[in-house]
């Protein structure tokens, strides 16, 4: 099957990092025609004229419609796309040269309808960004769900770095209303309908994520209220390690009132584990600072996402209301 690729890029205010995006399109080593697609969803700071200064080095479109998510977005994209098969990237990102090249070889090699690609820290970002990339990305944070190596078989991509084939969005019609999740709940209803995903390693992005720890918190937070959601539209998939942030924050303030009456031991074990995560980034990273800022990004993570499944899960069990009714800021009209 001869792919022909196209990117496609929902952008929303950010016009300096779809600029960055660009440029690291420019260094592609992959030698065959592709598209760039570019969805503007809604901006008030648009990134038009920045789209039309790479018009004549790149292959790109650009399209401005009403806000709606960047679930909606990307599907709007897909169906205005040349391709037969579609590279999903946020704005946020940036790609190593050989990103394109490698996709292409390993599509080549193992064909699938649906691949996902891992993400991590550029040189030049932030050290609170890296410190997020760290807690985000490792898998004794998050147990590789994102692109480790050591991920499930049975690999859902996210849409900062995701493939898709015309053929398996026509069959699925793209991405929900819901964000976040639209990613895991568009991969799962691929699943269903027989199609396969898997993970590349090779195809990474830089992914600069957020940009200070109130926004991660926020952001993790939906993360968490997002699962309940997506375990009650597909019971299937749920498991009981959703649960693991939320009993780690529990069992942490529980360790601390116990070593108050001298019992002292759990709060030993999260001391361990908090070495080993310090340990891990220090060594990863290279830098003593983000290691320390590393510790503050795992336990930042594992509140929101815990405090937000909980509230999720809870609501939903014991409230008649749909999700929508319960989590408007969740859903796009």
């Amino acid at each position: 099957m001869d792919l022909f690729f196209s990117f496609i890029i929902p952008v929303y205010n950010r016009p300096e990092e779809i600029r960055e995006l660009l440029e690291s399109l420019m260094e592609q080593t992959y030698q065959d025609p592709y598209e760039v697609v570019i969805v503007e969803d809604g901006s008030q700071n648009r990134s038009e004229e920045v789209v039309h200064s790479f018009q004549k080095k790149l292959p790109i479109s650009y399209y401005y419609k009403e806000n709606s998510g960047p679930g909606d977005s990307r599907n709007y994209g897909m169906r205005k796309a040349k391709g037969n098969y579609f590279i999903i990237l946020d704005s946020d990102c940036l790609l190593p040269p050989s990103y394109l090249e490698s996709a292409s070889r390993a599509l080549e090699q193992h064909y699938v309808d649906c691949f996902g690609g891992p993400d991590t820290a550029h040189p030049s970002f932030s050290t609170t960004q890296k410190a997020i990339n760290y807690a985000m990305t490792a898998f004794i944070t998050t147990g590789g769900i994102r692109g480790n190596k050591k991920a499930a078989q049975q690999f859902q991509p996210r849409s900062f770095n995701m493939g898709i084939s015309e053929e398996a969005f026509k069959k699925t019609t793209g991405f929900g209303k819901i964000h976040p999740g639209e990613d895991p709940d568009l991969s799962i209803r691929l699943w269903g309908l027989g199609y396969k995903t898997r993970l590349i390693p090779e195809a990474f992005v830089y992914h600069k994520r957020r940009v200070d720890f109130y926004k991660f918190y926020t952001q993790v937070k939906k993360f968490g209220m997002v699962r309940p959601i997506l375990n009650s539209w597909h019971p299937q998939t749920a498991k009981f390690t959703y649960w693991f942030p939320f009993l780690f924050i529990t069992g942490l303030i529980v360790s601390i009132f116990l070593s108050m009456v001298q019992i002292p031991w759990f709060l030993y074990l999260y001391l361990l584990y908090f070495v080993v995560v310090l340990l891990d980034s220090w060594y990863k990273n290279k830098e003593f600072g983000i290691a320390l800022l590393s510790l503050w990004a795992v336990i930042i993570q594992f509140t929101g996402y815990g405090l937000g499944f909980f509230k999720s899960t809870f609501l939903l069990t014991f409230s008649k209301k749909k999700p929508q009714e319960l989590f408007p800021s969740l859903f796009f009209k």
